[in-house]
């Protein structure tokens, strides 16, 4: 037995070594393909309880900073350091009054975008999952932002796009962040066209970018230069212009 070990530990050997970099890319797709209920019982009963504890009350920047530690220990789901300044680099430079995050998940995200806005500025953040939803607008509040600055729409994307029009009024969007599930990326920017509730200066923020359906929505986005252009990425996060001035064509009407 142990002599038809030897004989076979050669071939065992070679056969892994030439399946190493197979078995990796099987690997990194299983995870990119963990369900989001799985990710979101982990955002809720880990992130929030660590962020909610270590954080300094009232100081958004202790509570990032406390995001960023866990982080560095545990599995988080939140965009992380590096696409958060990148996400700060955009709600500098386009100043928005209006912002619909779809995916707040533990409010990362949701920090970072209202320490930055102006004054007059609003965020409208989606998570379909009600508990998570309430824990990520605890995590704002502990943050220090009062609920005129933002609202939390525990519903679908679909069904948070379609009342828009009686939450902001005639009100456009200057920044929309897609943090949420891919496939529904390019449905939900072709409604957000339908509902012309985007400005003509608006900014789409994609993560995920890695993931089909983030490529389809980007298929789309490449296919109309007229409409359209790909700015800077960060990772698998990537801000998309909106440089049309007219409402006045169907789906074209960003």
């Amino acid at each position: 037995m142990v002599s038809l070990m030897l004989i076979a530990l050669p071939v065992v050997v070679i056969v892994v070594t030439l399946c190493h970099s197979q078995l990796l890319a099987f690997c990194r797709r299983v995870c990119a393909r963990v369900p989001s209920f799985l990710k979101k019982k982990v955002c809720v009963s880990s992130t929030h309880a660590y962020v909610f504890t270590e954080s300094t009350h009232g100081q958004a920047t202790s509570v990032l900073a406390a995001f960023d530690l866990y982080s560095k220990t545990h599995t988080s789901f939140s965009i992380g350091p590096k696409k958060g300044e990148f996400v700060d680099e955009v709600v500098k430079r386009e100043a928005p009054l209006r912002v619909l995050e779809l995916g707040m998940h533990c409010g990362y995200t949701s920090v970072r975008i209202l320490r930055l806005l102006p004054t007059r500025g609003r965020l409208l953040t989606v998570e379909l999952d009600p508990l998570t939803a309430e824990k990520g607008e605890e995590i704002i509040l502990v943050a220090g932002f009062k609920n005129p600055q933002f609202q939390v729409l525990t519903f679908s994307s679909a069904e948070a796009i379609s009342s828009l029009a009686s939450l902001i009024g005639e009100s456009c969007l200057d920044l929309v962040v897609m943090d949420h599930d891919p496939d529904q990326y390019l449905e939900d920017l072709l409604a957000l066209q339908s509902c012309k509730v985007l400005s003509p200066h608006c900014v789409l923020l994609l993560n995920g970018t890695l993931q089909p359906g983030a490529q389809a929505l980007l298929e789309y986005i490449t296919s109309r230069p007229e409409y359209f252009t790909i700015g800077h990425q960060v990772q698998d996060m990537v801000e998309i212009h909106c440089h049309t001035s007219t409402h006045s064509q169907g789906e074209e009407s960003c």
